[in-house]
């Protein structure tokens, strides 16, 4: 097998551990609170991201924490929420939890599916330069996304060139997962 080769196997199967990592926590929330997040519109969906986003930029700023959680926390969260904002885009939100707990993990696969998929696609076309980034880098890009979705949140997805909310959630997703690899690989 070429080098390159062996090279994508490994990040295709560092994506899927830490993605298993979120999916494990997603799983136990579902069983402790259900699908409450449901009733979240996308925008408070992109507003809970930003929070993630802005405290991990903060711990980086800071290099301390004041509650006992830190990065990685954060970045799984980050993950879970871009999935739980794609669900909602896909469905629209709910006056209530109206899926099943098994119903809910199946659009999660779906979307983590789809994650995998596009970092597969991306990381051919990139060569895996984000190995050669900086998680603050991944960080700063989140951002980035963040304020965009809401630009697009603001404009009703009327946009005239962009992508839309979908792909600027994926990326978030992609960009935590590579976080995610990078503190469980080479931290």
């Amino acid at each position: 097998m070429c080098t390159i080769c062996k090279k994508m196997k490994d990040t295709n199967q560092q994506f899927e551990h830490v993605i298993g990592l979120c999916r494990d926590l997603f799983s136990k929330k579902l069983h402790d609170y259900g699908p409450a997040w449901r009733i979240l519109r996308p925008a408070s969906v992109t507003d809970q991201i930003f929070i993630k986003a802005n405290r991990i930029r903060s711990i980086e700023t800071k290099g301390v924490t004041m509650v006992d959680e830190g990065i990685r926390s954060e970045f799984i969260a980050i993950v879970n929420y871009g999935i739980v904002g794609l669900i909602q885009l896909e469905l629209g939100y709910a006056e209530s939890a109206d899926l099943t707990n098994e119903e809910a993990l199946a659009l999660y696969d779906k979307y983590a599916k789809e994650a995998l998929d596009l970092m597969i696609a991306k990381n051919h076309d990139y060569d895996e330069a984000w190995r050669s980034m900086r998680i603050s880098s991944y960080t700063d890009l989140i951002l980035m996304k963040i304020y965009r979705t809401k630009q697009i949140e603001s404009l009703a997805g009327d946009t005239l060139v962009s992508e839309g909310i979908d792909a600027n959630y994926m990326d978030m997703i992609n960009y935590s997962v590579f976080g995610l690899i990078k503190l469980e690989f080479e931290g």
